[in-house]
């Protein structure tokens, strides 16, 4: 019995298990190396019997502690057949902490050993802490090959008797299956000829190649480090083990050592290392003479090979400081790095392998970077094929995945086909065909399915796999991938030892420091795990599963410097919320599904609200896998319809797997996508993912990274792609292999529109093959073939094919580009959509017979040779569109071969040959060429900016059609007659270095055309000979419209000469120059439009042109800009102008204009009298010049008008013979004061009808105001004078008052002192019989009052004095009252101050007391702060108010008191109106004592008030006493029902009663029963406003019974009543008998069409006012009323707004003479009744008001107003607000506008104008308006 069983004193139970596991020694063997995974078992157990052997291995396991003995002994008891009786003593004594005794000691078992990786052993020393030795050469070489071969053999023993583990079926004993490689930089081996390393995958297996190759650079001097890139599951660190074996089987001979190392255990590593501890004490360690092999090794470093597997879980990243030598200790990271840039072991290999993500810094930029990217479908089916040995099941497993694509998918990624595999392993011998794969529809599915399936004897403990789950999540938050035995409980690590879920290994924390370390087999069966975890768990809250539910953006930013442990969570979270996966989770978590399903639905809940948002393309990616894994269709299409159209994916890996997911959600949308993939590396057969997706539209493609393979499987995609209408590749490197492979396949898309190859380094055949191929494509508009090799004679052949091809319409070819557009022939189209109308297949085939080509080839290095080839191929070829050879190198003789080709190539827009090396000989040349082009429309040629461009205008038959697609503009284009006349043509030689010397040359090649209407020699040499030599020559080039000779370097002198040629020249009309700018320009009369709007219009012909121009007086002009204008030079211009045919505009401008030359002009102007302006802008004139021009109107009689502005702008106009008398004067801002004012009256008092005098913002001050009014008098000022802005004082406010009686042609003054400053006088023509004084923020002063009195009463006239704002409190205001004292007539008083909103009624009657006159009126608005009396002079007593005052004589209180003082002042009071006040009960006591006493009232108002109901029983009583009223206002009170039936009391008696308006107030049925029982007593009403009342069809037929007995009634306003048609109907019957019916308003009623008609048959015929808006009228209702008013000849106003007109507006006849304002606001109007309607406001000449905003009006409607505004002289506005008007209509409207000057606005806010038009159209008229709030103020209307 060994020492072992005796200490334990289980003697029995110690041979049972030796006996036990004697059975079965591979598997102890293999449990052994799971725990002891650096026991090498070979070497130990050769000199051992078996149960020797046994027992020695239960000794190490024993030794190694508690943990693992029993973690060992529950493997014992779940994997083998134990016996009963013999497993309830294991576990009870050794499977739990309390039957495991102290540590042994057993010899050499006690400790660890000292080796890392393999079972061999070394000695502990270090290597980098004592100096090397210095050895001799030999013994250095015997000493390295001892461990180069000690290396060799670890390696062959590690991987060359490795076992089958339990739970692993694929392990290396198989064969091993290469990946799919791809170079992704300019590294790849020189023996590949594509990106990617494919080829087949058995040829490979056989000779490696692929994996030879990542060591096959171009050249030794090339990088030697590279990075492996790949994805999770990609079989990375199976490569790096797979190159291992190689090197230990001799495959890989160019290595002499190769060391492998893991980051994830490097990371352990606490201690800094220096490279050969790395390598010696942490790898293996030499025999002896560790310095003399690192020696050796860096003299050999080119045959050393060092492998760092999962670079991106690298932690503790080193500083920038790179490493100073192998003896300075650092982290393994800067020894990585150190090693990459070649300061440590330089000339060493390296490969690391990483996710991809953003690498660490310390990698070189030379660095060769490889994509791994999984398996395609051959290398699957080979992994399945060989995973099965036996045939029958290696059949039905690859029958399984053929038949099921998704599963293919998913096999892409070489663990997942593990997994696969090992499910249908277990699946296949007892499911029926297409079931197995049926159980595995996603990854997480796969996972369950293994799960399941590898348990102990067939089932799941769910607590085994809880704990394990436990354990994965705890190392995921901590980011913990390596564990140590006491991390997982020993029934937890037999668990995954039994399942094979778990990998054993060796682990180091530090030289000498070593453990056995665990970790899952592969990092997502730990996320697979932690998922679990999360979703079983009860100790996990539901509520916090939606924090795991993130997204990662793949863009890992190394805070860290590792790849996150999570990427992966949120995918297996989303797999385990499938319904399928229910019930595993039920029984993992021993719940019910309810439970389950609570925490799937949170799970739901958080991808729902991811599906919602707006997610980078990464995030999209990971989203699509975690959808997919759900299987929730209802998921997957909410994510598919969030998706934005244009989806983009940036610079990120992507797999087949990732595209299938994504093609599985675009299954579920509605929409077409665009799919966009730029510089992101993709697996090469990843296309292939996207098969049968009809949602994609646009599919792109921009990657170095592709080749032919990836071509290949695109081809085998797209014609699968049944919507795909634009498809790019670019950026790639295919070659003419899968160019083919597409071009073979894109004819199967018909309905491909763009196809782009561009950036492909293309040659010139594929180049040819492609362009055949594709332009036979039915629906193909655009082929993009730029940037690719094209020689000049594939160009040719390209142009070729382009004439040649029916569908082409553009070959554009400039330097790197290489476009064709087309336009599918529309027969094809045709046939496509299935039309089948003879008349339009005719029209269609002779479309195509008549297509044009653009040609652009620019910067091509085309030759003259060339050139020929070109034309003679244009020659044969169709319509030329444009032709653009510009940046070749044509040369002169280039330029006109092509110029002469020019006319027989039929082009039609224009020729364009700039910088082709043209010389002024070659000007002469071109010109020749094209004399004789009869399409030629302009020539232009600038040698400086080496610019030729030829345009060419449309032959007359497509003039023709361009007239006819204008139809609708002809109303105001010039009527074009039937043979259209040749165009002009515009011939620009701008910059040519021309001169005197070569005009005579020039002017013989212009003068053989005779359409030439445009010449521009601007930007040349002439100087002053050339223009003298060119106004000699100007006759002989014909009839002009322009000539331009701006920069010639032409002084004044030429410009006289030019202005003489008004007299010799018919066709100059203006003169325009600029000496500053060098602008000199000749032109006609003939202007077009796009002239005159500043550039070209839109949707006009460019020879249409406008009546308008026609109608305008045809003057000449002469406009000289900054010129220098000395006395000599204005006197040679007027003389020079004397000569000049009338009529005459003359606008100058310099910088400074003299009063000695001021005086020049003045004094020739008598002799100009063809003169019409004078304008001299942006010149400063003297302060003297004023009174120069005031002299001006005795000087020259036919000045009208003289304007000077700041003595910087003057205007004067002249009057012709028919204009009538009246002179204006304005001397604006011109600093006039004091002394000026004598002077300047006295030269103004010559003038014979001085109509306006502006002087304001000048300096006059009081004084000068005073000067100026004690002038007044001998003024002759018929109209107004304007003093606004001179510093007047309040003062000179009282000077006015004061001066006014002595001015009787004064009729009203107005001044304001606040901000504004304004102050005018209005006179008349005769002495006025009354004056109007308005004074505004005058800050009258107390002492003021008096002098403002005394004013007023030496008026001794009728005047009506208004006070805003003028500080006049309620004291100053009753001392004017008692001051103002006239013998007779009428004084009106306004006061409008703040406290009047204050002071209440009372208070303000008490100051009416203290008036001296009799208060004939007073009206009182509070809300406006107003109060208005109206004071009759001399007063007089009232006998009734002085028998009503005695009456009252004898009470002495106050009350009593101001009744007999208002009784007084009051006794002849006319109207009393109280306007928003709050009548209090005091107030309205005294009105009912006053009313009875006010014998003469006739109006009385009391609205929008608050009375109390005591204040209504007062108000009621006084108001019946007076029987006189003749009108009474109660309308918009705050009165309730019982106020206004008590009001009512007041209509009894009233028979005197003309106007009543009861609008806004309660009436109810009994109320309107006693209010229509009144009416009938009150026969001599005129007019009655009860609007708003609501009084319904009953009270409608109330009032109807009453009308007949008013038969005086004009007006009735009963809007918004709710009247419906059967109120309406009995109202228009009664209407009908109102015989003097003037205003009808009905509006805001549902009257409808019947009640229309009704109206229509009994109009009354004095109607003056019609409003029905909102009344719900129809077009059969508008054209009845139409024609009922038709004609009649007192109708002013009408209104049928907001009812749907449609095509039933009104239409006229005969007219509306007065018709003034017109209302059709939101009616429905469109384009179909714009000519009946213009046609109709055509016949209303009085029109001055049109409303048509917020309709449907078009362009066309737009044109028909713009030709009728010019004869609508009276129209004022115009609201076009809201409708479909574009530019073209506004410009239409513009044009019109222009035409009708009496127009204030057009009103044209929300209509589609682009806002650059808008300004345009501001500038050119002013009077449109495009704001939102209306500039213009409106007149009241209706009253």
């Amino acid at each position: 019995m060994d020492p072992v069983s005796l200490q334990l004193g289980t003697k029995n139970l110690w041979s049972l298990l030796v006996r036990l596991l004697s059975k079965d020694l591979q598997w102890l063997n293999a449990k052994v190396k799971f725990f002891l995974p650096k026991m090498d078992l070979s070497s130990r157990n050769k000199a051992e019997d078996a149960t020797q052997g046994v027992m020695l291995q239960l000794n190490r396991l024993h030794t190694q502690g508690q943990a693992t003995w029993q973690a060992f002994i529950h493997c014992v008891c779940m994997e083998l057949d134990v016996p009963l009786d013999l497993e309830v003593p294991l576990l009870s004594t050794w499977g739990h902490g309390d039957g495991f005794p102290s540590q042994l000691e057993t010899g050499e078992e006690s400790q660890p050993e000292s080796q890392l990786h393999h079972g061999l052993k070394r000695p502990h020393q270090s290597c980098g802490s004592s100096p090397r030795p210095k050895q001799c050469r030999k013994q250095q070489l015997e000493l390295a090959k001892r461990y180069l071969q000690l290396l060799r053999s670890s390696a062959q023993q590690r991987y060359g008797s490795r076992t089958c583990r339990p739970g692993q079926p694929l392990a290396f004993h198989q064969a091993y299956i290469p990946p799919i490689l791809q170079w992704s930089r300019a590294t790849a081996p020189f023996n590949t000829q594509e990106g990617a390393i494919l080829g087949d995958p058995k040829a490979e297996d056989g000779t490696e190649a692929s994996i030879l190759d990542l060591f096959n650079t171009k050249a030794d001097k090339g990088p030697r480090v590279t990075v492996l890139l790949g994805k999770a599951g990609m079989g990375k660190t199976t490569l790096a083990h797979r190159l291992c074996q190689k090197w230990a089987d001799g495959q890989l001979d160019r290595f002499q050592a190769l060391f492998l190392f893991e980051f994830r255990q490097l990371n352990l590593i606490t201690e800094f290392l220096t490279l050969p501890q790395l390598l010696f004490d942490l790898y293996l360690s030499p025999e002896a003479g560790p310095d003399l092999v690192f020696q050796y090794l860096e003299e050999n470093a080119k045959g050393v090979l060092l492998i760092f597997d999962g670079l991106d879980q690298a932690l503790h990243p080193h500083s920038s400081k790179d490493t100073a030598g192998p003896e300075a200790p650092s982290p393994a990271l800067a020894l990585f790095s150190g090693l990459c840039k070649g300061t440590l072991l330089p000339g060493c290999w390296v490969l690391a392998t990483s996710r991809p993500g953003k690498l660490p810094d310390c990698l070189p930029t030379e660095a060769a970077m490889v994509h791994m990217w999984g398996f395609d479908r051959p290398r699957v089916e080979e992994y399945v094929g060989r995973f099965f040995s036996n045939q029958p099941w290696q059949e039905a497993a690859l029958a399984e995945l053929r038949e099921n694509r998704h599963l293919q998918s998913m096999c892409a990624v070489p663990a997942v086909c593990q997994v696969t595999c090992l499910c249908l392993y277990h699946l296949l011998p007892s499911s029926s065909p297409g079931q197995s794969a049926a159980l595995l529809p996603t990854v997480t599915q796969n996972y369950v399915q293994m799960v399941s399936t590898l348990g102990p004897r067939g089932h799941l403990l769910p607590e085994s796999l809880l704990g394990l789950s436990k354990v994965a999540l705890r190392g995921l938050e901590t980011g913990k991938v390596i564990f140590s035995v006491g991390d997982i409980p020993p029934p937890m690590m037999a668990f995954g030892a039994a399942l094979g879920l778990l990998t054993s290994f060796c682990i180091c924390t530090g030289p000498g420091h070593q453990e056995t370390g665990y970790a899952f087999t592969h990092l997502s069966l730990q996320e697979f795990f932690a998922a679990l975890h999360l979703m079983a768990s009860p100790e996990v809250d539901k509520n916090a599963l939606a924090h795991y539910v993130t997204l990662s953006s793949r863009w890992v930013l190394r805070t860290k410097a590792r790849l996150g442990l999570l990427d992966h969570l949120p995918t297996f979270l989303a797999g385990l919320a499938s319904r399928a996966c229910c019930p595993f989770l039920s029984h993992v978590a021993q719940r019910d599904e309810v439970w389950v399903g609570a925490r799937q639905a949170e799970v739901m809940q958080a991808l729902r609200k991811l599906a919602t948002r707006r997610l980078t393309g990464p995030k999209v990616v990971a989203l699509c896998h975690c959808v997919g894994e759900t299987q929730e269709p209802e998921l997957a299409s909410l994510m598919a319809q969030s998706l934005p159209c244009h989806l983009s994916f940036h610079n990120f890996p992507l797999t087949y797997a990732d595209l299938a997911s994504l093609n599985n959600i675009l299954g579920h949308r509605n929409a077409p996508i665009q799919l966009d993939f730029e510089g992101c590396p993709l697996e090469p057969h990843c296309p292939e993912a996207l098969a049968g997706c009809k949602q994609v539209e646009n599919l792109s493609f921009k990657s170095r990274k592709c080749g032919d393979a990836f071509a290949e499987a695109l081809s085998r995609s797209l014609p699968t792609m049944g919507s795909l209408k634009k498809l790019g590749l670019a950026g790639s490197k295919i070659t003419a292999q899968g160019i083919g492979r597409l071009v073979q396949a894109l004819p199967l898309c018909p309905q491909l529109e763009e196809v782009s190859f561009q950036d492909n380094q293309l040659k010139d055949g594929v180049l040819l093959s492609i362009v055949e191929a594709l332009l036979c494509l039915p629906r193909l508009q655009k082929l993009d073939l730029s940037r690719n090799s094209v020689s000049m004679s594939t160009l040719l052949c390209l142009t070729k094919v382009a004439i040649t091809s029916p569908a082409v319409r553009m070959l554009q070819v400039r330097e790197a580009d290489l476009i064709f557009l087309l336009s599918p022939p529309t027969e094809t189209a045709a046939e496509l959509q299935g039309a089948s109308d003879l008349q339009g297949n005719a029209s269609q085939r002779k479309e195509a017979q008549s297509r044009s080509l653009a040609l652009r080839l620019q910067q091509c290095q085309l030759r003259v040779h060339d050139v020929q080839e070109l034309i003679a191929q244009l020659q044969e070829g169709p319509h030329l569109d444009k032709v653009d050879l510009s940046g070749n190198q044509l040369d002169n003789e280039g330029c006109r071969l092509m110029a002469e080709a020019a006319a027989q190539l039929d082009i039609t827009r224009n020729l364009d040959l700039s910088d082709n090396g043209l010389s002024v000989d070659g000007v002469y040349g071109v010109l020749s060429a094209v004399s004789m082009c009869q399409t030629l429309a302009e020539l232009h040629i600038s040698l400086l900016h080496k610019t030729v461009v030829l345009t060419f205008a449309p032959k007359q038959e497509e003039q023709r059609g361009i007239q006819e697609r204008a139809a609708l503009h002809d109303s105001l284009m010039r009527q074009m007659p039937c043979e259209l006349p040749p165009h002009s043509t515009r011939i620009r030689l701008t910059h040519c270095g021309l001169q005197a010397k070569h005009l005579a040359q020039l002017c013989r090649a212009l003068g053989g055309s005779c359409r030439l209407s445009h010449l521009d020699f601007s930007g040349n040499a002439l100087g002053d000979e050339g223009a003298a030599q060119l106004a000699q020559l100007l006759p002989g080039l014909g009839t002009l419209q322009s000539l331009n000779l701006s920069e010639n370097g032409l002084s004044l002198d030429s410009v006289f000469i030019l202005t003489q040629c008004f007299s010799t020249l018919q066709w100059l009309f203006h003169l325009e120059v600029n000496s500053e700018s060098q602008h000199v320009i000749l032109r006609g009369d003939r202007r077009s439009r796009d002239q005159l709007a500043g550039g070209p219009l839109p949707e006009f012909p460019a020879g249409a042109q406008f009546s308008a121009f026609d109608q305008r007086c045809i003057l000449r002009s002469v406009c000289l800009r900054q010129c220098l204008l000395e006395p000599l030079s204005l006197t040679h211009l007027c003389e020079t102008l004397e000569k000049c045919p009338g009529p005459l505009e003359v606008k100058l401008s310099c910088e400074v204009l003299s009063d000695q030359s001021l005086e020049t002009l003045l004094n020739h102007l008598p002799r100009l009298p063809q003169l019409s302006l004078l304008q001299l802008s942006e010149t400063r004139l003297s302060p003297r010049s004023p009174l120069l021009l005031a002299d001006l109107f005795s000087l020259c009689p036919q000045v009208q008008k003289v304007d000077l502005r700041s003595l910087y702008h003057t205007t004067l106009h002249f009057r012709s013979s028919e204009e009538q008398k009246g002179e204006y004067c304005g001397f604006m801002d011109c600093a006039l004061s004091r002394e000026h004012v004598e002077p300047l009256c006295w030269l103004l008092g010559k003038c014979e009808d001085l109509n306006q005098l502006d002087l304001s913002a000048n300096l006059l001050g009081d004084d000068g105001l005073q000067c100026l009014l004690e002038c007044l008098p001998q003024l002759p000022i018929s109209a107004s004078l304007d003093l606004s802005h001179n510093s007047i004082s309040v003062e000179g406010a009282l000077c006015l008052v004061k001066t006014l009686p002595s001015c009787p042609r004064v009729r009203e003054a107005s001044v304001n002192l606040g901000s504004e400053q304004s102050f005018w006088i209005h006179f008349s023509r005769e002495e006025e019989a009354g004056k109007t004084l308005r004074l505004s923020q005058c800050s009258f002063r107390p002492e003021h009052v008096p002098r403002l009195a005394t004013g007023l009463n030496q008026t001794l006239k009728p005047t009506a004095l208004t006070l805003t704002q003028c500080c006049l409190g309620l004291k100053q205001l009753t001392v004017l009252l008692s001051l103002v004292r006239w013998p007779v007539g009428l004084f009106n008083l306004r006061v409008e101050e703040p406290w009047v909103g204050k002071a209440g009624v009372l208070a303000l009657l008490e100051v009416c007391t203290q008036a001296s006159g009799n208060i004939t009126e007073i009206s009182i608005a509070e809300a406006q702060q107003q109060l208005c009396l109206q004071l009759e002079f001399p007063r007089q007593e009232n006998p009734e108010a002085v028998a009503l005052r005695l009456a009252h004589c004898d009470l002495g209180t106050h009350h009593n008191l101001l009744v007999w003082q208002l009784m007084e002042t009051c006794a002849r009071l006319r109207q009393l109106s109280l306007s928003q006040v709050n009548l209090c009960d005091t107030s309205s006591l005294l009105l009912q004592s006053l009313l009875p006493s006010l014998s003469e009232l006739k109006t009385f108002r009391l609205t929008c008030s608050c009375v109390r109901s005591e204040g209504l029983a007062h108000l009621t009583s006084g108001l019946s006493h007076c029987l006189h009223l003749e009108e009474l206002d109660l309308s918009n009170n705050q009165f309730g029902e019982e106020g206004t039936r008590v009001l009512m009391g007041v209509l009894e008696g009233k028979c005197w009663l003309k106007r009543l308006d009861l609008s806004h107030l309660p009436l109810g049925g009994s109320i309107l029963a006693v209010l229509t029982q009144r009416l009938r007593h009150m026969t001599l009403l005129q007019s009655l406003r009860l609007s708003h009342n609501q009084i319904g069809d009953t009270g409608a037929q109330l009032l109807a019974a009453v009308l007949p007995w008013l038969p005086e009634l004009r007006k009735i306003d009963l809007s918004g009543n709710g009247i419906g048609p059967a109120g309406g109907a009995r109202l228009a019957e009664s209407l009908a008998l109102c015989r003097h019916l003037e205003q009808l308003m009905l509006g805001c009623n549902a009257l409808g069409d019947a009640t229309a008609l009704g109206l229509a048959q009994g109009l009354p015929r004095h109607l003056r006012i019609l409003h029905l808006p909102s009344s719900r009228l129809g077009p059969e209702g508008a054209l009845s009323l139409s024609q009922a008013l038709d004609g009649c000849p007192y109708v002013e106003e009408v209104s049928l707004a907001e009812n749907s007109l449609a095509r039933g507006i009104p239409q006229f006849c005969q007219g509306l003479p007065l018709l003034r304002r017109i209302d059709l606001v939101s009616c429905d109007i469109d384009d179909h009744t714009a000519k009946p309607l213009a046609a109709s406001l055509l016949l209303c000449p009085a029109l001055e008001e049109i409303l048509l905003s917020w309709n449907v009006l078009g362009d066309e409607a737009a044109a028909e107003l713009a030709r009728v505004l010019p004869q609508m002289g009276r129209l004022k506005r115009m609201d076009l607000e809201k409708n479909r008007i574009t530019a073209c209509g506004a410009w239409l409207l513009a044009e019109g506008l222009a035409q009708g000057s009496g127009i204030q606005v057009i009103r044209l806010w929300n209509n589609p104008i682009p806002p650059d038009t808008v300004q345009r159209l501001q500038r050119q008229e002013p009077r449109l308006d495009f704001a939102f709030f209306d500039k213009q103020p409106k007149a009241p209307w209706g009253t």
